[in-house]
């Protein structure tokens, strides 16, 4: 079986987190899309498999939690006139979970912006915490109810609800949003601290996410076209961002200032991860000759 070398695969994963498409990728490594489509398929499974047994037992005081949009195949209004149908296509939502001191992204969804997905996302992002947190969302009603049943009455939970002017006539149209005019901070359950009510620490995470993946790039052709690689993509993303990378603050990893790890991991920790997972190739089946009568 051929198996490309630890060094291509390194660049591959390392080019993936830092924004470049897929075919550069495979013109800069001198491989083919399908090689570097298939590393990116076994480092995303391996990757989500890794994160759902790590990222347990987080002790965390304020937890910020956000959605970022993005869409597959099509942008949603351009979804009925697809010649030729996917499984996905339209808006794609990303929700995700940071704890605002560690800047450790605890959880995150790929799906819709509806109850259902905010039900499961809070369901995840509460069986991760080891302990009581303060938690800050935007004012999206979905998360009302959702952190409600996740939590019950063991959070001290707030919205910051931003208010914005009307759009400017030469913005209408475009991904800017209009100006904000204004904010509130609403408590809705338990009693947080007004000091800490924010999502900025999550929404500059989101710029960061934007940023670090192609797919995510707005006004071009970079998006994603099939929702498994779009998810692959991301879980690759959250264990470089969270184990290997080293945040500039912070001096050390999200999950080492967590405490979820104690070494800084690498791009070839990565590709061992994939190692583990791949398959390995078995002994040929050997048959044994039976006698044949006179």
């Amino acid at each position: 079986m051929n198996k490309l070398p630890l060094h291509k695969r390194v660049q591959i994963l390392a080019m993936l987190v830092e924004g470049s498409s897929m075919r550069s990728i495979s013109r800069v490594v001198g491989c083919s899309i399908n090689t570097v489509t298939k590393t990116l398929v076994d480092a995303g499974e391996a990757c989500a498999i890794f994160h759902d047994e790590t990222v347990r037992n987080v002790t965390a005081s304020k937890v910020q939690c956000d959605e970022i949009w993005s869409f597959c195949a099509a942008k949603q209004k351009n979804v009925p006139a697809m010649k030729k149908a996917v499984k996905v296509a339209g808006d794609v939502w990303t929700w995700t979970a940071l704890d605002a001191d560690s800047k450790l992204i605890i959880s995150y969804l790929v799906g819709g912006r509806d109850a259902g997905y905010a039900n499961e996302f809070m369901g995840d992002v509460a069986s991760r915490l080891a302990n009581r947190v303060q938690m800050t969302t935007d004012g999206h009603k979905a998360y009302l109810e959702a952190v409600e049943g996740a939590f019950g009455a063991d959070v001290d939970y707030a919205q910051l609800i931003k208010m914005y002017g009307n759009a400017p006539e030469n913005m209408k149209g475009r991904y800017s949003p209009a100006e904000c005019t204004g904010i509130k901070k609403k408590t809705v359950e338990g009693e947080p601290n007004e000091k800490h009510i924010s999502t900025s620490y999550v929404e500059r995470q989101n710029l960061t996410m934007r940023m670090s993946m192609r797919r995510f790039t707005r006004l071009t052709n970079a998006f994603s076209k099939k929702i498994d690689n779009h998810i692959h993509m991301l879980s690759l993303y959250f264990v470089h961002y969270n184990f290997c990378r080293i945040h500039k603050t912070l001096k050390v990893s999200p999950a080492m200032a967590a405490g979820v790890s104690d070494v800084l991991h690498d791009m070839e920790f990565i590709a061992g991860l994939m190692d583990a997972r791949a398959k390995k190739p078995g002994r040929p089946k050997t048959y044994k000759a039976s006698k044949v009568s006179d």
